[in-house]
């Protein structure tokens, strides 16, 4: 998997994912800078676009933190129920603070995000049957009982519509003015690579993280901080976007193996251009209707995420 190939395949797909839609631009038109195809290209498609890129880049790398730290491929904001947290705190930002701004609200949606990510890992310490394949199945369950309480919540508080929307991850309603949060974004990848090392080592225990040196409980409390910051983003802005931090970075580790500071571009990469093949997809299928890009890469991760189990068991 060459760095160099991910790269020419996110240029191709992204003047591509910039010149699909209803409404037909051509490069052309662009030239003339008062035209309403520029206006749409400025206002949605170029906004759209950047969306893709930091949201597909920034939950692929999430991903690959929470399985350094936790030690299991398998885990992810998906598996570890930190995607049904932000949608919990999410309600409760509704609920409570109805006036708030989008950046109280993402506040508070990050505390409860980064509370039960936190919370997962404290019930993964606990758990002495260590299982590959059983730890994101608790990670499922505990994301279900979130879910659930959402659900309750929204339901009594007549709301229940207003959280589907959280729920159902969609580039469709991106537009100037609504995706600049995900801006966050690039600073924490920063800081990933920058810790990328130090991921590495506590990846491999605490007792090996101590012996060399390494704050162990404060790496891994960084990890899960930039983990949910991601997350809340993401989910604010664009909604859930299920199974791509699980899958992106295992195909990686395939090729390029566990150290996070090697595989950490090769990660952000081949999330963002796996993200632009199924939104492109979710345009062209039953065009001119759109298809959400949850259900895009809930289908598609799947499918990949089958194949990853039984992968490994035919190698277990």
């Amino acid at each position: 998997m060459k760095k160099r190939y991910l790269f020419l395949a996110l240029i191709v797909l992204s003047l591509i994912s910039l010149f699909v839609g209803v409404s037909s631009i051509t490069p052309m038109d662009l030239l003339d800078f008062k035209s309403e195809e520029t206006e749409i290209f400025l206002i949605s498609r170029l906004p759209r676009l950047i969306a893709i890129l930091l949201a597909g880049a920034g939950m692929s790398i999430a991903g690959l933190i929470m399985q350094q730290l936790s030690r299991n491929k398998f885990v992810s904001p998906t598996t570890a129920g930190t995607l049904d947290a932000t949608r919990l705190g999410i309600l409760v930002s509704m609920l409570l603070f109805a006036n708030a701004s989008t950046l109280e609200k993402m506040i508070v949606a990050f505390a409860f995000a980064l509370g039960g990510t936190f919370l997962f890992m404290q019930i993964l310490d606990r758990i002495k049957f260590k299982d590959a394949i059983f730890i994101p199945l608790v990670g499922l369950m505990f994301g279900s009982i979130l879910s659930s309480v959402t659900t309750f919540f929204a339901f009594r508080s007549n709301v229940i519509q207003n959280m589907s929307a959280w729920l159902q991850g969609d580039f469709s309603m991106i537009m100037k003015g609504r995706y600049e949060l995900l801006y966050i974004s690039i600073p924490v990848l920063v800081i990933a690579y920058l810790y990328a090392n130090r991921f590495t080592v506590a990846g491999m225990g605490e007792d090996f993280s101590r012996n060399l040196g390494l704050a162990y409980r404060r790496i891994v409390n960084i990890g899960l901080v930039l983990v949910a910051l991601i997350t809340t983003t993401v989910v604010l802005t664009v909604g859930m976007i299920p199974f791509l931090g699980l899958i992106i970075p295992n195909i990686v580790s395939i090729f390029k193996g566990d150290n996070i500071e090697k595989t950490l571009p090769h990660t952000a990469l081949l999330g963002a251009v796996f993200l632009l093949v199924c939104d492109i997809l979710g345009r062209i299928l039953i065009y001119p209707y759109e298809i959400s890009i949850s259900l895009m890469v809930g289908v598609i991760g799947s499918g990949i995420f089958l194949f990853l189990l039984f992968r490994r068991k035919a190698y277990a």
